[in-house]
């Protein structure tokens, strides 16, 4: 697979995704959402490994956000659980979820704005029930906050390109890295390797230049 460079690989997503961006000054900043009971069940006692699988209590500065739009905008982008992931920072069930033992070849996409996030090559079995990552396919696209919430210090992390939640790194992972970037399925899609190729070709700088 021919390798962008970060900085490429972003004007190519930035430029494939120009016609959907939708500025909006009431879409700046993310709000915290409230945690349904059930969410906080996914806690079992003493789980440390998934951290609690608890939702986040950030608040995302979307000033610099390439892809902003409306509240109703993502509201019809997305499905109702898609939005309480993705937008409201919510957590979907661990071991019920589309990719945690996903195991076909290809790139997992952002589902909020179709940007590239993270290469099946780099994803392993954490035993979490949520799909776990020991890299992104590349940094500049995965934007970090510090959630200190439920009396837990974790690193939140979410697109840089829209300001989706994906879920939390953590610093338990294999090597190389050792970090383990757990994330949620419903904040992603998944494309397979044939088709990821294609649309590199086709959204690559000297393409887009066309």
């Amino acid at each position: 697979m021919k390798k962008w460079s970060a900085t490429l690989l972003l004007s190519a997503a930035a430029a494939g995704l120009a016609a959907l961006v939708h500025a909006d000054s009431t879409a700046m900043k993310s709000t915290k959402p409230d945690t349904p009971a059930s969410e906080a069940a996914y806690c079992p006692p003493g789980d440390t490994k998934s951290a609690c699988g608890l939702p986040s209590k950030v608040v995302i500065d979307m000033s610099k956000a390439k892809v902003q739009r409306t509240d109703a905008e993502w509201r019809q982008r997305l499905t109702p659980e898609q939005y309480r992931v993705a937008r409201q920072q919510g957590t979907e069930p661990p071991f019920r979820n589309a990719y945690w033992d996903h195991h076909a070849d290809g790139v997992y996409f952002c589902l909020g704005c179709d940007t590239p996030l993270f290469d099946s090559r780099h994803k392993f079995d954490s035993g979490t029930g949520w799909p776990s990552y020991w890299q992104p396919l590349e940094k500049v696209f995965i934007g970090e906050e510090t959630d200190s919430s439920w009396g837990m210090v974790r690193t939140e992390v979410h697109c840089a390109v829209c300001g989706s939640h994906l879920g939390h790194l953590f610093d338990d992972g294999p090597r190389p890295t050792g970090q383990r970037y757990c994330i949620n399925s419903a904040s992603l899609k998944f494309m397979g390797r044939a088709d990821y190729d294609q649309w590199a070709a086709k959204n690559s700088p000297t393409a887009a230049a066309k």
